[in-house]
């Protein structure tokens, strides 16, 4: 029963994260309510461990049909992978726990400049190209690697935001984009909680074969109803992620 709930949570997770990231807001708790008694960081493993999979598969999936810049995301995501290395390591020996009241914060800001800019990301036209353009997207790899690495919630939707934001893409040339910088830092931290013996391999499988599901129903609508989906779907993600780290931070 425990295997079927998860990898449900799993499945609707990869739907989710494929188009604009958040899929951690359905499998995380779905994990701590399933296994409350064991160790964070091995629910936290055991989370990237399947979610990686159906990332992973998004981005092939829009890579066949989004024009994606590899000359600069290819080095931005070896620049996350270290950087959520970093992110990781640090996690390790100062606690993260200051982040979690201003988290809403930044949340409230993202959202409220795209409520505001309705023409944000609704035409792709990037503001750079070559070395410029690669200089930038390492810039947000490295930082939003790190902080996933360090902490995690919203990654996606930064990335998402970002590339939108200071590249000129469209939302789903970003959430494209974005599914490459987060496989790269999802990689990263899989290293670190496997190396340290936190991540449940036989949950791992069956999530994982859901995550896939779930990510290619969620790429085939994103691909399908292109960048005016993805920036509603970006928008009520980014107010759930309000809502749930706002709890979080002050309720719980």
């Amino acid at each position: 029963m425990e295997m079927l709930f998860v990898s449900l949570a799993s499945l609707l997770a990869g739907f989710v994260d494929s188009i604009v990231g958040g899929g951690g807001l359905i499998l995380v708790p779905a994990l701590f309510a399933t296994f409350p008694g064991a160790h964070p960081a091995t629910l936290f493993g055991t989370n990237k461990g399947a979610s990686i999979w159906g990332t992973a598969i998004a981005t092939v999936q829009y890579s066949k049909r989004v024009d994606l810049p590899w000359q600069a995301l290819a080095p931005a995501a070896a620049v996350c992978f270290a950087s959520s290395l970093g992110g990781a390591w640090l996690v390790t020996i100062v606690s993260p726990d200051f982040l979690r009241k201003a988290l809403p914060l930044v949340l409230v800001i993202v959202l409220g400049y795209t409520l505001a800019k309705k023409q944000l990301g609704r035409h792709h036209a990037p503001r750079f190209s070559g070395t410029q353009e690669t200089l930038v997207a390492s810039a947000i790899g490295a930082v939003i690697g790190f902080y996933d690495g360090f902490f995690g919630p919203g990654t996606g939707s930064f990335f998402v935001f970002l590339l939108v934001r200071l590249l000129g893409y469209d939302f789903l040339h970003a959430s494209a984009g974005a599914k490459l910088l987060n496989t790269a830092s999802n990689l990263a931290a899989i290293a670190l909680f496997a190396f340290k013996g936190h991540v449940w391999w036989h949950f791992v499988l069956a999530m994982a074969v859901a995550n896939i599901l779930g990510s290619l129903a969620g790429t085939h609508l994103a691909l399908k109803h292109g960048t005016g989906f993805v920036r509603g779907v970006f928008m009520v993600v980014v107010t759930a992620l309000i809502l749930k780290t706002s709890y979080d931070a002050f309720l719980r």
